[in-house]
């Protein structure tokens, strides 16, 4: 079994379902005033936290050319900012399906994950950083459903 190759195909798979929740979601929804977690934030966060686990370590990490200062946090507390258009939010799709691409070609389980806060290896990473992905997709998937009656496809491989 090519472990790399079935992490590549993971990601693939949440990133293809994450895609559609953002493609189908209807524009009231995406910046809705009844959010706390404004449906673009809940995106852009799982996008930024998948990308910057997809380095090497927290030190090898630059967010994206066009992330702005803490537009990752989410709730109550997240900094005031123009909403990232569904435009945004696919081209910064882009560069994680990338980068999960390229770092799933070189990954070493073994290797320590390269975050001091997460003390496990770059596997468990991998599974940790596919889940908070998929969390997320699933929280979008709700409110799409719930909110707007639109269904997200399961995607099994990539």
């Amino acid at each position: 079994m090519d472990i790399n190759a079935v992490v590549c195909s993971q990601y693939f798979a949440t990133l293809a379902m994450f895609k559609q929740a953002v493609e189908l979601c209807p524009e009231p929804l995406w910046d809705s005033v009844e959010d706390e977690s404004k449906f673009w934030r809940l995106a852009y966060h799982a996008l930024f936290y998948t990308h910057m686990y997809l380095q090497k370590s927290f030190d090898d990490f630059h967010p994206w050319e066009k992330h702005w200062q803490n537009a990752e946090e989410l709730g109550k507390e997240a900094p005031p900012g123009r909403p990232y258009s569904k435009t945004e939010v696919l081209e910064y799709l882009v560069v994680c399906r990338k980068q999960a691409e390229d770092h799933s070609a070189v990954l070493e389980p073994d290797a320590p994950s390269g975050f001091h806060w997460l003390a496990f290896n770059k596997l468990e990473l991998q599974f940790y950083n596919i889940r908070h992905l998929q969390q997320h997709t699933g929280e979008l998937m709700e409110r799409l459903g719930s909110r707007a009656g639109v269904n997200v496809d399961w995607v099994s491989k990539g």
